[in-house]
């Protein structure tokens, strides 16, 4: 049974195949409520959807009264890539500046 979350295509030689799993990386700037200062979120990012997270940038205090900033390098395959990005929008947290681009590093 297909999951709609999966993204498949439909390959001449094998019928259906996963795309493939090559690395990609997004770049994002996100805004976290003082109400999340507290919550794994990055370490969810890591654990729960496999990607590889380099904080480029952050503004957020240990006893913050306001909202954090962080710029966030995310790497992995598109679909984990695409999972951390839907769990944080579910979490709705305001995220702009969203780029993806493939790591063709050949």
């Amino acid at each position: 049974m297909l999951n709609s979350k999966d993204s498949f295509q439909l390959d001449s030689t094998d019928g259906i195949s996963k795309d493939d799993d090559r690395l990609t990386k997004a770049l994002l700037t996100m805004r976290v409520p003082q109400s999340y200062h507290k919550e794994p979120i990055i370490s969810r990012l890591v654990s729960d959807h496999g990607v590889t997270v380099n904080i480029v940038a952050a503004i957020l205090g240990e006893n913050a009264k306001e909202d954090g900033w962080f710029n966030l390098e995310l790497e992995g395959t598109s679909h984990q890539i695409q999972s951390a990005l839907v769990y944080l929008e579910e979490l709705d947290l305001e995220i702009w500046d969203k780029s993806v681009t493939d790591d063709d590093t050949w």
